[in-house]
């Protein structure tokens, strides 16, 4: 192994298996914060039923995880450039373990909120956390396709906790019904979550620290050895990169953040942007309202959890397609395409559902006006899993300079939790005006995110981080 000073931009220059274990351990957050954010899916009726809890207190219980996520984001990235990457993984490991067991084992509405805020701490953090770790252990020549390793993780989180919770409830006769230790299926979904927190705390304890972190701190020897372990060449340049980036006593606040006159920096609010049209296109209403949408078209209730299942697996193999296109046609051009074709999708099912008859107080729409919008909404995932899922959080992981990594990363994704919950919890009020409101709304915003990144998005492919501006 040299540590020449000329660093080679092929695949000869670096170690691709152990980048790949690297980056995979890191995305494991992604997984659990998948699964956290979707378990409750299947566990919300019986919950509501034995709690005995109305419907407007049932959504706060749901919802509850997103303000913990938002806050969890928000403090994760100035956490982690104080005690370090890794050390935050083994945190969020530990607010994953603590919300399953908690969850399951909820004596009401009240400790259930607590337990749920718990598990959105640990998603925050982990959704901060992934994409930072990965953008710095990886050679810009594959960093794209390792940061996507988190959006593949997410939509896997998501697609097991639905699989796992069809699972147990067809085990135990209905998530209400006893399965076993005395514990009602609902809470066994729950407890679950914690074989693979555990797994995740085990593993993260494993993998060495961010290289630019320990240059940060003053841990070079340590920087070189783990770099040494990634890169076949061009370590020592890499180190004087790094350096040239990092002052070891400089240490990130909020403060950082802003321009010399007052204001956030530009790339700053990019970031935030990107994360807030990410939600407002209304991707995870598909998600968390699906069964209506289905219901609304003629499936009947079996079906829609069916149908939400095959979206999930959609999601997943769109996914593994953004992972082969992002290091070789580049960023801005996913997401150009990502935004076109999200605004014809949710365009016609805005337009097919302002054409349906209402009956009963809900849309009743013609067998062809439901294929209409079963394909349109499928091609909405597929438009959003290939492009604006993953890309995100690549952008997100690797568009910030060393400086203000960490914690300008933190703050956009603390925006797009907030972002979620604004989508997640308006839904409803807009689907009372009518869906062909709602997916109105997320049209134009589909379209602003098109005008959004021709403007301002720059093109990161290739670039290492010491050279993001």
């Amino acid at each position: 192994m040299t540590n020449a000073d000329t660093p080679t931009a092929s695949s000869n220059g670096f170690h691709t298996v152990r980048v790949i274990h690297l980056a995979t351990v890191a995305a494991i957050g992604g997984f659990l914060f998948g699964f956290d954010t979707a378990v409750i899916n299947g566990a919300v009726t019986a919950m509501q039923s034995d709690f005995g809890m109305g419907g407007t207190l049932t959504g706060f219980v749901v919802s509850s995880a997103l303000l913990g996520c938002m806050v969890g984001a928000y403090l994760a990235g100035r956490l982690a450039d104080r005690i370090g990457r890794v050390r935050v993984m083994l945190l969020a490991a530990v607010m994953f373990t603590v919300s399953a067991i908690g969850s399951g084992l909820a004596f009401g509405p009240v400790d259930m909120i607590v337990w749920r805020v718990v598990g959105g701490l640990g998603v925050g953090a982990a959704s901060v956390i992934a994409p930072a770790y990965i953008a710095e252990i990886s050679p810009a020549e594959i960093r794209g396709r390792m940061g996507s390793l988190q959006q593949l993780a997410i939509v896997t989180g998501i697609f097991v906790a639905l699989l796992s919770d069809f699972a147990i409830a067809g085990a135990a006769g209905g998530s209400g019904q006893v399965l076993g230790l005395g514990l009602e299926a609902w809470r066994w979904m729950f407890l679950t979550e914690v074989v693979a927190a555990l797994a995740y705390g085990t593993l993260a304890a494993t993998i060495p620290e961010s290289p630019r972190y320990l240059v940060r701190i003053g841990q070079e020897g340590q920087a070189r050895t783990v770099l040494s372990t990634i890169l076949r060449t061009g370590v020592d340049t890499r180190i004087r990169e790094i350096k040239r980036t990092i002052t070891q006593e400089a240490r990130a606040s909020f403060a950082d953040l802003k321009k010399p006159g007052g204001g956030l920096l530009p790339i700053v609010w990019i970031g935030i942007a990107l994360s807030v049209f990410q939600q407002f296109v209304g991707i995870n209403v598909i998600f968390y309202y699906s069964s209506l949408l289905w219901q609304s078209v003629g499936f009947t209730e079996e079906d829609a959890l069916l149908q939400t299942v095959i979206t999930s697996v959609t999601n997943i193999v769109v996914t593994l397609v953004a992972i082969a296109l992002v290091d070789k046609i580049g960023r801005r051009l996913l997401l150009l395409i990502g935004s076109a074709g999200m605004t014809v999708s949710l365009g016609v099912m805005a337009v097919v559902f302002s054409q349906a008859r209402i009956v009963d107080g809900a849309p009743d729409l013609t067998d062809s006006a439901g294929l209409t919008a079963l394909v349109a909404a499928n091609s909405f995932v597929v438009f959003f899993g290939a492009t604006w899922g993953p890309v995100v959080w690549v952008l997100l992981g690797e568009m910030f300079n060393n400086t203000i990594r960490g914690t300008a990363l933190g703050l956009a994704a603390a925006a797009q939790w907030l972002a979620n919950f604004a989508v997640s919890t308006s839904f409803p009020d807009m689907a009372d005006i009518g869906l062909w409101f709602a997916y109105g709304f997320y049209t134009l915003c589909a379209f602003l995110s098109l005008i959004f990144v021709v403007k301002f998005v720059p093109e990161t492919k290739g670039v290492e981080l010491e050279d993001m501006a």
